[in-house]
This record gives C-alpha cells, sequence and structure tokens, in this order.
C-alpha cells in the first residue's frame, strides 16, 4: 500500500533499549523488525509501519497510539505477558479498551468492539 496525501503514514515510539522494545512488540503483538544501525528500528506487521528510536527515554504527552484487538482480554495477557503494565481499562459507547506502559515507558491502548 502506497502513501496517501494527508493520511497518518508512520509512527515512531522512543526507548532507551532497543533490544527490549523489540522482545516486547514481537511477544505481545507479533510485530516485525528491521535494525538501521545502533540506534533505530523499524516495525512491520503493526497496521502502520513506525520505528523506535533507541537511547531515548518515552516522555508521556497528549497523543496515545492505540492498537486494535478482536480478543481483548487476550492481547491484555501477552502485554502482561511480555512485560507490559495495564494502567487504566474502560467501557466506552462502542467499544471497551485498556491502556499501558510498555518496559520503556511508552503509554499506549488496545480496543475492541462492544459485544451486540
Amino acid at each position: 500500500m502506497g502513501q496517501k496525501n494527508n493520511h497518518i503514514d508512520y509512527v515512531e515510539l522512543a526507548a532507551e533499549d532497543l533490544a527490549v522494545a523489540k522482545a516486547f512488540y514481537g511477544a505481545a503483538f507479533g510485530w516485525e523488525f528491521q535494525d538501521w544501525g545502533e540506534t533505530y528500528v523499524s516495525f512491520t506487521s503493526a497496521g502502520l509501519d513506525g520505528g523506535i528510536r533507541g537511547g531515548e527515554k518515552p516522555v508521556q504527552g497528549s497523543t496515545t497510539v492505540i492498537l486494535y484487538a478482536d480478543d481483548l482480554e487476550a492481547s491484555e495477557k501477552r502485554v502482561v505477558d511480555a512485560g507490559g503494565e495495564v494502567t487504566e481499562r474502560h467501557d466506552f459507547p462502542g467499544g471497551r479498551r485498556f491502556h499501558f506502559r510498555d518496559p520503556s515507558g511508552n503509554h499506549l491502548a488496545v480496543w475492541t468492539k462492544a459485544e451486540e
């Protein structure tokens, strides 16, 4: 799939230790990686390609990357088993989600549609 004008094209995360970040996202979500030197790795198989900047401590801000899961409980278990920490759970009109902190300190969320 090619780039589309005015569409989000790429997402970058920060991590002090690239090996830890790769192990977490590979185990929790099955992402695949390509190393680009010692301080950068790109990822695919995430729905949107992105990268992780190594040697950089994440800073929590106002933007949240949200992943989708058909089975929210199974996804939460994989996140925890891979070393993530669930920080919040809530329902909203149309679905449910949980927020988590990865081993590097990045905050993300996973959601699923409400059962009808």
